[in-house]
């Protein structure tokens, strides 16, 4: 046995086996170690974002403290016990444009290899592993010939003509890691089918798990639709603008006004919304169909109407060295998150406990004496032991409190209440601007993060654009495909940024965010000074309580004897 002892937290070398309790939720999982056989407690301090590790059920890790210690991440007792659920779902458009095709991405995403007729390139990736289940699901008028997904994808790339051409959309999502792989696959399959097979896209899915606690599908869909002999059909048609009598207007130069309108509607904007939607509820359903308690949702807090800040994305490098009990530096912005979600949430508990006491109590009417000056006659009475004040022993520490009455001229419950109401009117406007900064700042360090990114990696892809098609260029891809597809990332979200009107202006973004980080601490002081007076009210509401409670004991007593 070790020599665990009480309060310790953390021991370093308890010799104890200690049952492993894993409470998982969504991609990720909070760790809890139960009580040892000692006297000591040993827990892992795992943060809000940690990705969860291989084990998934309770037993017995032998390991000493000592061992584990790796596994902590400074986190407190208060957090020890937390489900976290998380929703991840990119959506992207693969184009020549950028130098991919459907055949290389079909071959990546299902770990085979398969030669691409438009420009004879042959993508070999049998030597992936992960890819654990490969599907293609077609619509009914869709060439049974289909189901092989060479013929699939190269039919896509030989009916695209032009070097631009958009050749699918590929969405990767997160599956729940509490449903087994069988629900899992159910749970894609119905997805795929449902939201967009049905509509007349055909989908080629792979599920990738490389047991590193982050199992996920990615589904590539065809863009060009299918008309009913099978053929593939247009993607969009002229559509001649009209006046008001239906008559087609003339452009001035010997035709007519016209412009291009799609044949189907699966490049809406508002698509992406909808099927991240229909993807939350898919998914809650299997939970719930597994009677587990855990659901996701697609809506970002603020949308959700809930005040609480959200925790940035690890990304795969930071999350395998969290594992391994290595800090990073998204991994302490998601603790210093959850630190400060506790707090506000612990100061609006005890304040908003604090304002309907004093307005219950600020309601009632006073007798000869307020409650304020029983309260101050309690306090002076305290050191007579034989006296009906002598048995309140919480007024001890009363310093702090008559330097709140005093500070603040409160000497009745009614201005009590309107102190309370004031400190709880400060909390709401320090919160707001607390949540506001923080996701302000969560939008700069992504464009920092993006820009870093682009920069880092831009050279490698001024590289690969400058190779000849062929062998090398195919090797060159694939050893830097992670660097590659970074760029590529940082790309997109960039030039997204610009469609939006926003400019590319990496500095203002770091002043913008260090201005507002240093508003953010300041802010904070603030809330956690208010711990303070809020400690000053619990204690004259504590006081007032057993003061109640001994002013009612004789006619109690009384009660009781004529009983």
């Amino acid at each position: 046995m070790g020599t665990c002892r009480p309060g310790d937290g953390f021991v370093q070398n308890c010799l104890c086996p200690v049952s492993v309790i894993i409470l998982t939720a969504h991609l990720y999982t909070v760790p809890v170690r139960a009580p040892c056989r000692g006297r000591g407690v040993l827990w892992t301090q795992w943060g809000a974002t940690l990705p969860k590790p291989l084990v998934r059920s309770a037993g017995k890790d032998t390991r000493p403290a000592s061992a584990l210690s790796s596994e902590a991440n400074l986190f407190p007792p208060e957090r020890r016990r937390t489900a976290i659920a998380i929703f991840h779902m990119p959506v992207q458009i693969i184009k020549r444009s950028k130098a991919k095709s459907a055949v290389g991405a079909a071959a990546y995403r299902s770990g085979t290899k398969m030669t691409n007729e438009w420009d004879g390139l042959t993508h070999d990736y049998t030597r992936k592993r992960g890819v654990v289940h490969s599907e293609i699901i077609l619509p009914s008028h869709a060439p049974p010939e289909f189901q092989d997904r060479n013929t699939l994808w190269n039919s896509v790339e030989m009916v695209e003509k032009t070097r631009d051409a958009q050749l699918a959309r590929e969405i990767e999502i997160s599956l729940p890691v509490e449903l087994n792989r069988e629900e899992q696959l159910q749970l894609a399959r119905s997805f795929i089918r449902d939201t967009f097979v049905a509509a007349g896209m055909c989908a080629d899915f792979s599920i990738h798990d490389k047991k590193d606690g982050n199992p996920h599908f990615h589904v590539m869909l065809t863009i060009r639709p299918l008309k009913e002999d099978g053929q593939w059909g247009a993607k969009c048609r002229k559509v001649y603008e009209l006046d008001e009598n239906g008559q087609r207007i003339p452009n001035g130069k010997g035709g007519w006004k016209s412009h291009r309108e799609d044949t189907t509607d699966w490049n809406d904007k508002g698509n992406v919304e909808k099927w991240r939607a229909a993807w939350a509820a898919y998914a809650n359903k299997a939970l719930e169909a597994a009677g587990r308690p855990e659901r996701i949702d697609h809506r970002s807090y603020e949308r959700q109407g809930i005040d609480k800040i959200p925790s940035i994305h690890l990304g795969v490098a930071a999350s395998q060295m969290e594992r391994k009990g290595i800090a990073t530096e998204r991994g302490n912005i998601n603790r210093q998150i959850a630190a400060d979600n506790k707090l506000l949430k612990e100061i609006k508990a005890r304040i908003t406990r604090l304002y309907k006491w004093t307005k219950e109590q600020a309601g009632k009417p006073e007798g000869k004496d307020s409650i304020m000056a029983q309260l101050y006659e309690a306090q002076l009475s305290e050191g007579k032991p034989g006296s009906r004040y002598g048995k309140i022993r919480n007024l001890k520490e009363s310093a702090a409190l008559f330097n709140f009455l005093n500070g603040n001229n409160i000497t009745s419950m009614e201005q009590l209440y309107e102190k309370v109401a004031a400190m709880n009117k400060d909390y709401y406007s320090l919160r707001g601007k607390i949540v506001t900064a923080e996701r302000r700042i969560k939008v700069l360090d992504e464009h920092l993060s993006m820009w870093e990114k682009y920069e880092r990696n831009k050279g490698t892809r001024r590289q690969f654009d400058k190779m000849k098609p062929g062998k090398k260029k195919e090797q060159f891809e694939q050893k830097h495909s992670a660097e590659l597809a970074l760029y590529e990332a940082a790309v997109r979200y960039l030039e997204k940024l610009k469609a939006n009107g926003e400019e590319i202006t990496p500095k203002k973004w770091q002043a913008e965010a260090d201005r507002l980080k240093a508003e953010k601490s300041v802010q904070y002081q603030k809330m956690k000074s208010m711990r303070e007076d809020i400690k000053a009210v619990e204690n004259l509401k504590k006081t007032a309580e057993q003061l109640a409670r001994t002013e009612n004991e004789p006619a109690r007593k009384k009660e009781e004897q004529e009983l």
